[in-house]
């Protein structure tokens, strides 16, 4: 990267150039997000992760553009139109709009109604008129009626078009067009003949219109949704007239018959090319603006449901209710696997209820379990009714857990490989379990986009989406770090410097070798070499390691400062660790090198404190209120828990315990005006709501946190 492009992301960034350049020359020479900003903090300045995230998004911007740079002027080159000046305006401009803008005369096309006047021999007369200074110019039209060029008007017509694509491809023109679109367009929606009654879920949108620059993403998506489906009609367009004036003012510059021509094909190029190159590029624009916005709220969900509380390792009776086809039961291990499983039938139509009690009490009996996860689709109300009567051997807690893209996992070749023998059923019951142990663990093995978090994310660009939430992913598996010894092939996936064959042959070894001893033993793994062992030491985890910063987010290459710290104390390293009182007379000035700075050893003090110690909060059970099942039970006025189930840009969701959600718009989230609901709630927060409005018809549900006393 130039100097130049280091200092245009740096002044985007509002970062120093210094922290552009080194964070650059790191993600260079391999390294990741998650690495430079937790093990560089002295090369970058102590950039956070989204920091060190938005300078790799701007590096890979500037390189597209370069290479787009590279294809313009080989383009150009080879119609051999390429100037000096022309050149150096390509190699300077970085502005990938304004570059479009320069190349849009020399782009190859196809065949357009200027091109096929030029081959009538009709440019000579176009710049004729362009420069508004004949006198007769229906005699000098006469001398071009030749060939296909039937008479004077045909003559004037196709030299209208020439210049109508001269107007189109003028920057200055453009520019004028661009800035009206920005500040004045206007998005409006009318619904298709016809389509009234099978739209009819669109009639916010029948006929609609708004400033494009204060559409909300939501809305302009469930706009074009409405669109893709064949029931709206969308378009974007500023004042016609008053963009008419001012490219008037521009180009025609004469009173005379020139003059008029001009005028003219000023206004066919508005109406024929302009107008429709603009809308499609600000249409293109509003898209991904709207794109990022729903994925950034989808990301945010995501990132929250990732690091939700887990129960850790305890013994799980999970299980996945129905009605007729009976409730699918699994007992889990600490570890999460499957020791046995069952259906039970204690609802309607079967009503086994006796039969069901006695075995659901010996299961928890026999297996010593220690908490019980019910999934929350279908019978999720009457399953947690019917569990909480029952008289146990044992004190239990009991929880209800989203089965969001369990079925999604039970069918998918992860979970066909890790329970080949069972049918899907079972797999989602044990998918259920393992969520309440460990949330990240059970949610890297989903697709992203099937956790049921999201907005709108099936339309919207499906590669920006994966990028994003991949990232998030990533981003949560190295925040929190994981257990090699117990990790699936999945978990370790995300971690930094490993991808899916380290990952496979971190678990192979460990099969055929048995646990690993230490950090060091994963040099052993096949193809484990030292900048991937350098990338990922610091975010694996070995509990029981004979050095306990093996169980720390300490990374190895900082252990021999750790030990002179201890030495200097005279202590071990185990005394060290978890010694608050002598951590805290650790003089960190005391140890910084050239490599290692007050923010590396501030991280490694705080570490020392809590070697290994999840940064997940703990885990709450929840209890809707009783006698809610069903949204008839629901009153205006009525006072309830909840359960945020979704959050996106105009509220958020909330379980209630009647299998539909209730939307707290945001409006009535607070009482005061807010931007963004999450400065309210967050995912999965336990809430108190009030009911403030109920279509049953349509079993809608208006819920406010407004004047409702939250624990």
């Amino acid at each position: 990267m130039t100097s130049e492009i280091i200092q245009l992301i740096a002044a985007k960034l509002n970062l120093a150039a210094s922290q552009v350049k080194n964070t650059i020359d790191l993600l260079n020479d391999g390294a990741t997000v998650p690495f430079i900003s937790r093990y560089r903090k002295e090369r970058t300045g102590s950039m956070d992760e989204v920091q060190v995230g938005a300078v790799k998004d701007e590096k890979a911007r500037f390189e597209e553009l370069i290479k787009r740079k590279e294809t313009i002027l080989n383009t150009i080159e080879e119609q051999d139109k390429l100037t000096g000046e022309l050149n150096a305006r390509i190699e300077n401009c970085w502005n990938s709009t304004e570059l479009e803008d320069i190349y849009l005369p020399y782009k190859p096309k196809r065949k357009t109604k200027a091109t096929i006047a030029r081959e009538k021999g009709l440019e000579p007369l176009a710049k004729i008129i362009m420069k508004q200074q004949e006198r007769d110019l229906d005699f000098r039209a006469l001398s071009f009626v030749q060939g296909e060029v039937a008479s004077a008007d045909d003559a004037l017509s196709g030299a209208r078009d020439i210049i109508a694509e001269w107007i189109n491809e003028n920057e200055n023109a453009r520019s004028m067009v661009r800035r009206a679109f920005e500040q004045g367009a206007v998005v409006r929606s009318k619904v298709v003949k016809s389509k009234e009654e099978d739209g009819a879920k669109y009639r916010d949108y029948f006929d609609w219109e708004e400033p494009l620059r204060r559409c909300p993403s939501h809305r302009l998506l469930a706009m074009r949704r409405g669109e893709t489906e064949g029931f709206l009609r969308i378009s974007i367009a500023p004042d016609e007239a008053n963009i008419q004036e001012r490219l008037d003012r521009y180009f025609v510059r004469s009173s005379n018959e020139c003059g008029e021509q001009v005028a003219v094909a000023v206004k066919d190029s508005y109406k024929r090319l302009l107008s429709s190159s603009m809308e499609t590029e600000f249409s293109n624009l509003s898209k991904v603006k709207a794109d990022q916005e729903a994925i950034q709220v989808f990301a945010e969900n995501l990132r929250q449901l990732l690091l939700a509380a887990p129960l850790g390792q305890k013994r799980v009776l999970a299980i996945d209710p129905g009605y007729r086809t009976g409730c699918k039961v699994v007992c889990l291990d600490a570890q999460g696997n499957l020791l046995h499983n069952e259906t039970i039938y204690p609802h309607k139509p079967q009503e086994e209820t006796k039969q069901s009690a006695r075995k659901l009490t010996s299961l928890v009996s026999s297996y010593q379990i220690e908490a019980i996860a019910i999934g929350n689709g279908t019978a999720s109300r009457e399953t947690e009714h019917f569990v909480k009567k029952l008289r146990y051997d044992r004190d239990l807690k009991v929880f209800v857990v989203s089965e969001d893209g369990a079925s999604v996992y039970s069918a998918s070749k992860v979970a066909r490989d890790e329970f080949p023998q069972y049918d899907v059923t079972v797999r989602g019951a044990v998918s259920i379990g393992r969520r309440l142990m460990d949330p990240l663990a059970e949610l890297v093995k989903i697709d992203p986009k099937s956790i049921g978090v999201g907005q709108y994310q099936h339309d919207v660009d499906q590669k920006m989406l994966k990028e994003s939430l991949d990232t998030v992913v990533e981003s949560a598996v190295n925040k929190v770090g994981v257990n090699v010894n117990t990790a699936s092939k999945h978990l370790l996936t995300y971690i930094s410097g490993l991808g899916p064959q380290l990952a496979q042959n971190i678990v192979d070894f460990r099969k055929e070798n048995g646990a690993f001893g230490s950090r060091k033993e994963l040099m052993k793994v096949p193809r484990m070499g030292a900048k991937a062992f350098e990338q990922a030491a610091g975010f694996l985890r070995i509990p029981d390691a004979e050095n306990p910063l093996d169980n720390s987010a300490v990374h190895p290459e900082s252990y021999a400062v750790v030990q002179k710290m201890a030495k200097d104390l005279k202590c071990s390293v185990a005394d060290l660790v978890s010694n608050k009182e002598l951590v805290e007379t650790i003089e960190l000035k005391n140890y910084v090198t050239e490599e290692i700075g007050l923010p590396t050893l501030t991280d490694i003090r705080s570490e020392l404190n809590k070697p290994g110690r999840d940064p997940r909060k703990g885990i709450k059970v929840f209890e809707f209120a009783e006698g809610i099942f069903k949204v008839e039970d629901l009153q205006v006025g009525m006072v309830l828990p909840g359960i945020v189930t979704n959050i996106t840009k105009f509220g958020a969701f909330v379980d209630v315990g009647v299998k539909q959600d209730g939307l707290v718009h945001i409006s009535m989230l607070a009482d005061r005006f807010i931007s963004d609901p999450n400065e309210i709630v967050k995912l999965h927060q336990h809430v108190m709501v009030k009911v403030t409005e109920l279509d049953l018809a349509r079993k809608r549900i208006q819920l406010s946190l407004k004047d409702v006393p939250q624990d």
